[in-house]
């Protein structure tokens, strides 16, 4: 009986059984603080640099927090769910996708979701190296990269082994900490360089564009760096007390905070522009060449120990993400083999060359999925889940569809994708194919037109195939 106790409590913090209330241990703080652990990791200042090379600053400052608090505040809306049924967005979407379509689709985004803590080990490589050779190590970037990169990812995967108590308090010194460091950050570069030097300093990325497709590429990036936040966003929050507090602790997170980190890089990209006509992506250079010694050296120790961190956090969230799809793989088994993944990727480097491409193709399957599940949420089932079937008890099938697939939501997140590369953006050549790109942004246009699609299919016959839930709901 004990041990079957432990696997239940197992299944239940790790695995995809319902949390119930006496379960729940993150208060509003704990969310807040643990989410914000996760996002503000050091992609936040690439993603800054790589929009600060299109924009003016006061332009850079409109962008990114304008297409981050929107999108951010739509998406979280089914947090709402997540904290009345204490389950995370992939066991919702069984009833959108199916039961293999979920595992098919986890699979694939947690794939490109990797990719960025790739980058964080990456970063967390050069920080240490950087640290290192400024007392005199002489350590080879060729060499050692790839070593300390791996060291980043598998300290990362202890944490998440650990689960979320340990993600927790890991996550409640870092936090604050980096909040400090980034305030000072921000004034550090004002002083390096004059404000108006900052605030003159004309887009580098010009080209044949005109100021609104420069702003509009900045807010494909900006609008991409949000949803890469979605299917990771409605993990986290099953575990809060309240449905307010998870949904006020999750947004803020990822439409304030995180956003302010994305400026703070790109003011320092635009401060490193002045002082050295370069644009600079990498945190460790960029702290080392605006600030004094004594705090760059903390700095950069605080910016590298928070990545080992985010780690941790965006393991446990996308092997949840996964065991959604597949909940009789064993949770340490998947930790496991993400670490394996992500150290492969780390020592490729490859994924920042690609840095644009990256996030609006990983945005391009998201998006879609966040307007079917917005219109899924409020319009088609009105906020009440058949959970019985949500989990396929036996004689509750209602969400099994075609062989566990559901053909129409599948069919309306691969039709978003193809028409927005095709007649919309192409992130791979970053060609503009269409006017709808200056109102929507590719990634917007996919979540948008995604959750059109899916409501359009709702009012035709095909609704009897969609739902066929509501005589067995759970209240």
């Amino acid at each position: 009986m004990s041990r079957m106790n432990d696997f239940i409590q197992q299944e239940t913090i790790t695995g995809i059984v319902p949390m119930t209330n006496k379960d729940r241990q993150y208060s509003f703080w704990d969310l807040f603080l643990s989410t914000s652990g996760f996002a503000i990791a050091t992609w936040c200042y690439t993603q800054g640099a790589y929009v600060a090379q299109y924009l003016t600053f006061n332009q850079m400052l409109i962008n990114i927090f304008s297409f981050n608090i929107i999108w951010v505040f739509i998406e979280c809306l089914p947090i709402l769910f997540a904290v009345k049924y204490g389950i995370d967005l992939w066991i919702w979407l069984r009833a959108v996708l199916g039961k293999k379509g979920v595992a098919l689709l986890s699979t694939i985004i947690s794939l490109a979701n990797f990719g960025w803590y790739a980058v964080a080990a990456n970063l967390f490589a050069n920080s240490m190296i950087h640290l290192g050779n400024n007392f005199g190590l002489g350590l080879d970037k060729g060499v050692w990269a790839p070593i300390l990169g791996t060291l980043c990812v598998l300290l990362g995967t202890l944490i998440a082994l650990g689960g979320p108590e340990v993600i927790k308090w890991t996550n409640r010194f870092l936090v604050i900490a980096l909040l400090i460091v980034g305030l000072i950050i921000v004034g550090i570069c004002f002083v390096a360089v004059p404000i108006t030097d900052i605030m003159n300093i004309q887009p580098a990325t010009q080209g044949d564009l005109t100021p609104l497709e420069r702003f509009m590429l900045s807010g494909e990036g900006n609008v991409a760096f949000a949803f890469s936040w979605s299917t990771q966003a409605l993990v986290l929050p099953r575990l809060a007390k309240s449905e307010r507090s998870g949904y006020w602790a999750t947004a803020l997170s990822y439409g304030v905070v995180a956003p302010f980190f994305v400026a703070t890089g790109g003011v320092m990209a635009l401060a490193m522009f002045v002082k050295t006509g370069v644009y600079e992506s990498d945190p460790t250079t960029m702290l080392s060449t605006l600030s004094t010694p004594a705090f760059a050296l903390l700095s950069l120790l605080l910016v590298a120990f928070a990545n080992i961190g985010t780690q941790g956090t965006g393991s446990y969230v996308n092997c949840m993400i996964v065991k959604s799809g597949m909940p009789k793989v064993s949770y340490k088994l998947m930790v496991w083999i993400a670490m394996v993944y992500v150290s492969l990727l780390t020592i490729w480097g490859g994924v920042e060359e690609y840095f644009g491409s990256f996030i609006s193709l990983a945005a391009y399957i998201q998006g879609p999925i966040i307007g079917m599940i917005v219109v899924d949420y409020f319009i088609l089932r009105k906020r009440k889940l058949d959970l019985r079937s949500a989990y396929f008890l036996e004689g509750h099938d209602a969400y099994e569809f075609t062989k566990g697939f559901n053909l129409v939501g599948l069919s309306c997140v691969f039709i978003s994708l193809l028409v927005a590369v095709l007649f919309v953006y192409n992130p791979v050549t970053a060609q503009i194919q269409s006017p709808i790109f200056l109102i929507t942004t590719g990634s917007g246009f996919t979540a948008i037109f995604g959750g059109l699609l899916y409501w359009l299919a709702s009012l035709t016959p095909l609704k009897r195939y969609m739902i066929k839930d509501r005589d067995s709901v759970t209240i």
